[in-house]
C-alpha cells in the first residue's frame, strides 16, 4: 500500500493521480483533512482516510498497512516540524518501510527561514532510523503564474528578487518525481535535490508575461521591508508575508538557482517551461 498525505491539496491530489496511472487504486490510500474533498478519488477506487497532521491521534489508522508513505510537508508554516514529528512517529508504528518527505532544495544549507522546519523534519526523519528519501523541491512555477491578474492590471511584477536565477519547476514535475520514487524498484536516493531545467530571473519572467499577455510588464524590485509591506497590504499575513520577503533576498543570492538537471532525470523528460506555465495560466 502506497499512502499519500495531504492528498487533497494541489501537490498531493497530482501525486495519486500519476499513481494511479502506475499502480493499481486498490494499493493507493489517500490521506486527507476533509474526505470529501477526495470524492473524486474516491469514485476512481482510492482509498480515502480522514486525519489531521495537528491530531496525532488520527495518524495511526491513516497510516495503517503503509508500505511506503509520500509526507507532504504541512502548509502551516510555523506549526510544521510539531506536525510532521506526529506524522513520522505514526509511520514508526505502523512499520512503513520507505517515508519520502517533500523538503526544500538544498534544505541542510540553505539560508532561507523557510528552510528551518524542513531541516527540524529531516533531522527527525534520520533520527527515526526510517528508511527515508527527502525530495527536496525546488521553487513551483505555479507561485509566480497562479495570480498573474495583479501584474497585468498594474503592469509590474513586485519582489525583492534582484537578478537571482530561479530554478522553478511545475507542481507537475515535481508530482512525477515523487511517482517516480514511490513506484521504483530497488532502494532510491536518500536525497533528491529537484529544481527546473531552466533558470529564469523575475525581470526573464515579467517579460514572458508581458511577450503573451500583449500587454507591457516589468519587474519592479524592492527594499525587502517595502516588499513584505506590498504582500501584507494584498491581504497576507505578517508572517507569512516576511517569510516570502526572506525568500526573494535569498534567492537574489541564489538559493534558488541549480543546474544539476537530477529533476529531469529522475521524471524522464525536461520540467516544464515558463513559457508553457504563462501560457496555461493565462488560458485559465
Amino acid at each position: 500500500m502506497i499512502v499519500v498525505t495531504g492528498a487533497t491539496g494541489h501537490l498531493g491530489h497530482l501525486v495519486v493521480e500519476g499513481l494511479l496511472e502506475k499502480v493499481p487504486a486498490r494499493e493507493i490510500a489517500a490521506v486527507a483533512r476533509n474526505p470529501d474533498k477526495a470524492r473524486d478519488l474516491a469514485a476512481r477506487g482510492v482509498e480515502v482516510r480522514q486525519a489531521d497532521y495537528s491530531k496525532p491521534e488520527t495518524l495511526g489508522r491513516a497510516l495503517a498497512g503503509g508500505e511506503k508513505v509520500l509526507l507532504i510537508s504541512s502548509s502551516e508554516v510555523g506549526k510544521r516540524a510539531a506536525q510532521h514529528a506526529a506524522v513520522i512517529d505514526a509511520a514508526k508504528r505502523a512499520g512503513v518501510r520507505l517515508l519520502a518527505y517533500t523538503s526544500l532544495l538544498r534544505a541542510q544549507t540553505s539560508r532561507m527561514a523557510l528552510a528551518e522546519e524542513h531541516k527540524a523534519t529531516e533531522a527527525a526523519i534520520r533520527a527515526s532510523g526510517l528508511p527515508h528519501v527527502f525530495l527536496r523541491n525546488g521553487w513551483y512555477l505555479e507561485n509566480y503564474t497562479e495570480n498573474l491578474a495583479p501584474a497585468l492590471q498594474h503592469g509590474a511584477i513586485v519582489g525583492s528578487a534582484g537578478t537571482g536565477r530561479v530554478a522553478a519547476a511545475a507542481r507537475a514535475d515535481y508530482a512525477a518525481a515523487a511517482v517516480a520514487v514511490l513506484t521504483g524498484a530497488g532502494q532510491p536516493k536518500e536525497i533528491y535535490e529537484l529544481a527546473g531545467d531552466v533558470p529564469f530571473t523575475m525581470a526573464e519572467l515579467a517579460a514572458e508575461v508581458s511577450r503573451q499577455a500583449g500587454k507591457p510588464v516589468r519587474y519592479q524590485d524592492l527594499p525587502p521591508a517595502q516588499y513584505e509591506a506590498v504582500l501584507t497590504g494584498a491581504g497576507l499575513p505578517g508572517p507569512f508575508a516576511k517569510i516570502l520577503a526572506d525568500s526573494d533576498v535569498w534567492a537574489a543570492q541564489g538559493d534558488l538557482d541549480d543546474s544539476t538537471g537530477e529533476l529531469r532525470r529522475l521524471i524522464g523528460r525536461p520540467t516544464t517551461t515558463l513559457a508553457a506555465a504563462v501560457a496555461a495560466a493565462l488560458r485559465r
